[in-house]
C-alpha cells in the first residue's frame, strides 16, 4: 500500500453515507421495503436508514484527527482552531434549525408558502456560506453577497409563524434537525481532541463518560438535568456525542499506526466492530435498539457496523489501491453539505411548479420506487459536481 497524507477511504465513506441518505430521504415508505427506513420509535430493532445517520457521524469524528493535524502543521493556533470549530458548529445548528421549522411555516400568517420560505432560506444559506473563489480581488463583490444572504435570513426568521400557540408561533429548536446534532457532535469532539490530542486512551474516558451519560439518559437519572435540555440536550443525551467521539478513536487509530501496519489495522478494526455489535446487544437488555430514542444499544451497534464498513472500504481502497470504482463518490465526499442541501432546492421547486418529475413515487411497485430514488441519489451526486465546477459549494 502506498504511504498517503489523505486517508481515501474515509472520504469515499463519507460519500458513501451521504449517497444512502439522499436515498433513504427521497424513498416513499408506504411502498418500499419496510427494513430501508427508519423504524418507530417502540420497535426493538432498525433498518438501512437507521444506521445512514450515525454512519455519516461517525466519519465526521474520523476525519477531526486528519483535519486538525493539517491545521497545526501549517501554523495555527489553539484560538484560531477554538474559533472555527465555534464557527463551524454554529452554522451547523443555525442551518439545521432553519431547516427544522420549514415545515411548521403557517402560510396565511408568514405571507407565503412553506416552499417558498424555503426556497428563500436556502438560497439565502447558499449566498452566505458558499467558499468563494479569488476572494481577495472580489472583495466588494462577495461581502455582499453575504450580506445579501444574511439579510434574507433575517427577514425570515421575523416574518415566520408557525401559527402554534405553545411558542407564539415562533422558530423552535426542537430536536435541532440533523445539521444541528452534527454541530453539536462535531463541538464535542473537535474540542475534546483538542484536550486530548492523539491520546487514545484519553480519548476513550471521554468515549465512555459520553456513553455512560446515554444510559443514564435512558434511565430517567439525568432528569434534575431537564432544564437546561432545551439548550445542551444532545449534549446531556450523550448519544450524538458518543457516535462522533467513537469515530474519532478510529480516526486516531488509524493516524496513528503506519501506513504499512494495515496488517494490525484491518484485525483491530475487525474486532472493535465486531465487539460494538456485541455491546450492542448486551445493551439491549436494557434498552431496545431504537434511533428515536437515540438507545445506546442502537449507537453501539451502528458503531460496529461502522467500524466494519469502514475496515472494508479500507482495505480495498488504501491497502489494494483500487479506487477508480468510487470515483461517482467524490464530489459528494468533498462537498458534503452542498449535496446535503441543494436536493431540497430542487424538491421545493418541483413541489412549488406541480410538474410530475418525482413521479415514480406515486407507484405501487415497491421495484420502481426503489429504483427511482437510487437514480435521483445519483442525479444529486452530479447535481453536486455540477455545482462545484461553476464555484458554488458550500463550506463552514
Amino acid at each position: 500500500m502506498n504511504k498517503q497524507n489523505r486517508i481515501l477511504s474515509i472520504d469515499i465513506m463519507r460519500g458513501l453515507t451521504l449517497l444512502l441518505m439522499l436515498f433513504v430521504n427521497d424513498l416513499n415508505m408506504k411502498v418500499a421495503p419496510s427494513w430501508l427506513g427508519h423504524m418507530d420509535a417502540d420497535f426493538d430493532g432498525m433498518g438501512l436508514a437507521d444506521w445512514v445517520f450515525p454512519g455519516f457521524l461517525f466519519i465526521v469524528g474520523m476525519a477531526i484527527p486528519f483535519a486538525f493535524s493539517k491545521r497545526f502543521s501549517r501554523g495555527d493556533s489553539i484560538h484560531d482552531i477554538s474559533s472555527h470549530i465555534l464557527t463551524r458548529s454554529l452554522s451547523l445548528i443555525i442551518i439545521g434549525v432553519l431547516m427544522l421549522n420549514t415545515g411548521r411555516v403557517n402560510p396565511e400568517l408568514t405571507g407565503f408558502s412553506k416552499s417558498l420560505w424555503a426556497l428563500l432560506m436556502y438560497i439565502a444559506v447558499f449566498l452566505f456560506w458558499n467558499d468563494y473563489p479569488d476572494k481577495e480581488n472580489k472583495f466588494f463583490t462577495i461581502t455582499g453577497l453575504k450580506l445579501a444572504g444574511l439579510g434574507i435570513l433575517i427577514f425570515l426568521v421575523f416574518k415566520f409563524r408557525s401559527g402554534e400557540p405553545e411558542n407564539n408561533g415562533s422558530l423552535i429548536t426542537g430536536w435541532w434537525g440533523i445539521l444541528g446534532l452534527i454541530g453539536w457532535g462535531y463541538l464535542v469532539s473537535a474540542f475534546t481532541y483538542l484536550v486530548c490530542r492523539d491520546s487514545i486512551f484519553k480519548t476513550a474516558v471521554v468515549t465512555v463518560f459520553f456513553l455512560a451519560m446515554n444510559m443514564l439518559s435512558g434511565w430517567n437519572l439525568l432528569d434534575y438535568l431537564n432544564p437546561a435540555k432545551p439548550y445542551f440536550g444532545v449534549i446531556i443525551d450523550g448519544n450524538v456525542p458518543f457516535i462522533v467521539l467513537t469515530g474519532l478513536l478510529a480516526g486516531l487509530i488509524i493516524k496513528k499506526l503506519p501506513s504499512t501496519e494495515f496488517k494490525t489495522i484491518i484485525p483491530v478494526f475487525v474486532g472493535l466492530g465486531i465487539l460494538c455489535i456485541i455491546s450492542g446487544f448486551v445493551l439491549r437488555n436494557w434498552f431496545i435498539i431504537s434511533k428515536i430514542k437515540a438507545a445506546p444499544s442502537w449507537g453501539m451497534i451502528c458503531n460496529g457496523i461502522s467500524f466494519l464498513l469502514f475496515i472494508l472500504i479500507y482495505w480495498i481502497v488504501d491497502v489494494k489501491n483500487k479506487n477508480t470504482w468510487a470515483a461517482f463518490l467524490k464530489p459528494a465526499a468533498e462537498n458534503s453539505l452542498t449535496t446535503y442541501l441543494a436536493p431540497d432546492i430542487l424538491y421545493h421547486l418541483i413541489w412549488m411548479s406541480g410538474l410530475p418529475v418525482l413521479i415514480y413515487k406515486q407507484s405501487s411497485e415497491p421495484l420502481i420506487v426503489v429504483a427511482g430514488s437510487i437514480i435521483w441519489a445519483l442525479l444529486m451526486a452530479g447535481l453536486t459536481a455540477l455545482l462545484a465546477r461553476i464555484n458554488i459549494r458550500l463550506k463552514l
